[in-house]
């Protein structure tokens, strides 16, 4: 931390100078007019993006995990993005985790040291079983700590695929990746406040990271997520609109499809498509990665 004073998001914005004086609305416009600039900033690493992307999906493919280490905000986000692949994936739950430095109480108070051991973020992922068919991706807005760059080493040292997000041009972390994605978001509007526009941005990446790679082994169709999981009564109901809307079909014939499917809508979808059996629609998705489209596509060549 002996260059903490030389990191872009612990420098003072000029955009921000004398906000402590400034009418309310004043303060949210100058807040509003910098976050405006974190979308450009993610547009500009997304070659790098991609290149974890792609990273994640072999991974994947080889039955392999993705887990995000951070600290603070960082941790935070990262635990955020892999609680919500489940539901809307239709993923197992150790499909893509999050670790947290400080552990599950670090999600709701503060526990700022915990970033300071670099063993525990190695040990966070011994007791995950973490193995060389995984990837770990390191998230720290100031490339700094020491918990996540434990975590990454370790990837290094096993033969794991590892990335880094980061917001500062000389992240540490970035000496431990494979493929870092560096986001250029300038300082922020209060110095040192990383869970401003580094943390916005950190929350875009994420989404990019594991939409895109749901996308890629098949959890979409056409721009429709039809690996949910119907676990209550608005994902039902979600369940039958999205099997109408993606074979336009009316609402009885979705829902006889939805039930016979055993309520997977991937399935019931493939079955009105294709006006085949449920049991005949997990059959050609297996044949097919999973993947409507080519489910479809296959069908019909082999029908041709």
């Amino acid at each position: 931390m002996d260059n903490l004073s030389e990191l872009q998001t612990e420098q003072s914005n000029p955009a921000s100078r004398d906000i402590d004086l400034k009418p309310v609305l004043e303060v949210l416009k100058i807040i509003n007019d910098e976050d405006k600039k974190v979308p450009f900033a993610v547009e500009a690493a997304l070659p790098d993006i991609a290149a974890v992307v792609e990273m994640t999906v072999a991974a994947f493919k080889k039955g392999g995990r993705l887990f995000y280490v951070g600290a603070g905000t960082s941790g935070r986000l990262g635990v955020l993005d892999a609680s919500e692949c489940p539901p809307t994936f239709g993923v197992g739950r150790d499909m893509v985790q999050g670790v947290i430095a400080g552990g599950l109480d670090a999600l709701v108070r503060s526990i700022e040291w915990a970033e300071d051991d670099e063993n525990a973020g190695r040990e966070a992922l011994l007791e995950r079983r973490f193995c060389e068919k995984d990837v770990v991706i390191g998230i720290t807005a100031s490339g700094q700590a020491p918990y996540v760059i434990g975590a990454m080493k370790l990837g290094m040292e096993i033969g794991a695929g590892v990335g880094a997000i980061g917001c500062n041009k000389n992240s540490q972390t970035f000496n431990h990746a494979h493929h870092s994605i560096f986001v250029d978001v300038g300082p922020e509007i209060v110095a040192g406040s990383t869970r401003m526009k580094s943390g916005t941005a950190q929350k875009l990446v994420l989404n990019m990271i594991t939409t895109a790679a749901m996308i890629r082994l098949g959890k979409v169709y056409n721009n429709l997520m039809v690996d949910l999981v119907p676990v209550n009564k608005k994902l039902i109901e979600r369940s039958k609109r999205l099997i109408m809307t993606a074979t336009d079909c009316d609402r009885e014939t979705a829902e006889k499809a939805f039930e016979e499917s055993d309520r997977h809508p991937k399935t019931a979808i493939v079955a009105v498509l294709l006006d085949v059996s449920a049991i005949k629609a997990r059959e050609l998705l297996s044949q097919s990665e999973g993947r409507i489209g080519l489910a479809v596509k296959n069908f019909h060549r082999n029908d041709a």
